[in-house]
């Protein structure tokens, strides 16, 4: 429960960072629910991968969709990408990947600072 709850965080976190300031903003708010959430590195790294992917891939879709395609398919052709949806799926995985290795990165610190003995938060 409290991974589907951070993953849900990261994604509505990131959504509403992303509204009002650059992109990167998901790798810091992917630290910091990540932080809170006090998971181990490799449910951090999924979490922070599954919350910043789920929350593009649904913006992407948003913005593609109504379009018909037309800009996805024409940075598709600038990429060298054979159609829409892989450069679609390329682009969720960059996202995924900055999510994922800034909330791992949080649980990777976390974790020799945390006193033997003590719960880490």
């Amino acid at each position: 429960m409290k991974f589907f709850l951070t993953v849900l965080f990261i994604a509505i976190l990131s959504a509403a960072g992303e509204h009002f300031f650059p992109w990167w903003v998901i790798g810091v708010v992917s630290f910091v629910v990540s932080l809170l959430a006090a998971l181990r590195p490799g449910k951090a790294f999924l979490a922070g991968f599954l919350g910043v992917g789920i929350f593009w891939l649904i913006a992407a879709l948003m913005q593609d969709v109504p379009n018909e395609h037309i800009l996805s398919t024409r940075m598709a052709a600038l990429f060298h990408l054979p159609n829409y949806g892989l450069f679609i799926a390329v682009t969720v995985f960059i996202g995924g990947l900055v999510g994922g290795l800034s909330a791992w990165a949080e649980a990777v610190i976390r974790k020799p600072l945390t006193p033997k003995g003590e719960p880490s938060i």
